[in-house]
């Protein structure tokens, strides 16, 4: 009789390991199909850009406005440079220009 007990014991430990164990899974997968939806949305916002884009890559003021986006001047205009300027720029702060249609 002791032994049936410690062995339904056990099982009662065991069950509760797994339900846990279960519990912290599903956890982790709901955060991580967060992420997931939250990158799939930028990465769709990111292909809409790009058509755009394409559509109007033939047409120079677009072409003068993405190689303004992209530092360069016209041939009478003076650069001027901020010395406090923030000398790191993030990656994700550098976006295409707003496509207007």
């Amino acid at each position: 009789m002791i032994l049936l007990s410690v062995l339904a014991g056990l099982g009662i430990i065991q069950m509760t390991v797994l339900i846990g164990y279960s519990i912290y899974r599903t956890v982790e997968f709901h955060q991580q199909i967060r992420e997931l939806e939250a990158r799939v949305t930028l990465l769709k916002q990111d292909v809409a850009d790009l058509s755009n884009m394409r559509q109007k890559s033939f047409d120079p003021e677009f072409l003068r406005q993405l190689a303004r986006c992209q530092g360069y001047v016209g041939e009478k205009e003076e650069v001027f440079v901020d010395q406090k300027a923030v000398q790191g720029v993030n990656e994700a702060e550098c976006r295409l220009p707003v496509l207007r249609p």
